[in-house]
């Protein structure tokens, strides 16, 4: 008699569990469809207009971010460097190049949800283009290291899981199209003991 009643409230249970997890496992996996990657950064220049896919817009109500419009700039992430491996904390690296023409640009290591990390005090967290020591051609090499190291030095956790965010402000190059174009900063790995 109780049988039928516990069959179904079992299998609406499994669906509603295993529904809920695959929505929330998608939402933490990916921040939407229409990445375009360029070396190392990948950017999403659609997640925060209303074309943005489904996904897209979950991800950022569930984050609770305020994101750029499309002629305010966009935001370019880098987990693996320009030969594919994913950035290790123990390792050092070497950010070199110029960056897309922008009225201001920011650099900084994050977590996996996007949030910044904070090394020990005192020590650099975050570069941007006023403060970035440049080479007589506008280009510059900033180290990202967990041991200290010379010139423009980004301070790590050591053994921290990180990524690295580049947000570009004010760039007329922030439309999809002109992303495809730009010229990003080489990534590399330097050293790894």
């Amino acid at each position: 008699m109780l049988r039928l009643p516990f069959l179904v409230a079992l299998a609406l249970l499994t669906a509603f569990g295993l529904g809920i997890g695959t929505a929330v496992g998608m939402l933490d996996a990916s921040s939407g469809f229409g990445a375009i990657r360029l070396g190392a950064w990948a950017a999403f220049p659609e997640a925060q207009t209303d074309q943005a896919d489904p996904y897209a817009q979950a991800h950022r109500a569930r984050a609770g971010e305020l994101l750029y419009a499309s002629a305010e700039g966009v935001q370019f992430q880098a987990d693996k460097d320009d030969a594919g491996d994913r950035l290790s904390p123990r390792c050092t690296y070497a950010m070199e190049g110029l960056t897309p023409p922008a009225r201001f640009w920011t650099l900084y290591a994050a977590n996996q949800e996007m949030e910044p990390l904070v090394p020990p005090a005192y020590l650099p967290r975050a570069f941007n283009a006023w403060n970035v020591l440049r080479r007589a051609d506008g280009s510059f090499t900033v180290l990202i290291s967990a041991r200290a190291q010379p010139g423009n030095w980004l301070a790590l956790n050591e053994g921290l899981p990180f990524r690295l965010v580049l947000t570009l402000l004010d760039t007329p190059t922030a439309g999809s199209s002109g992303l495809i174009e730009l010229s990003m900063p080489k990534l590399r790995k330097v050293s790894c003991p």
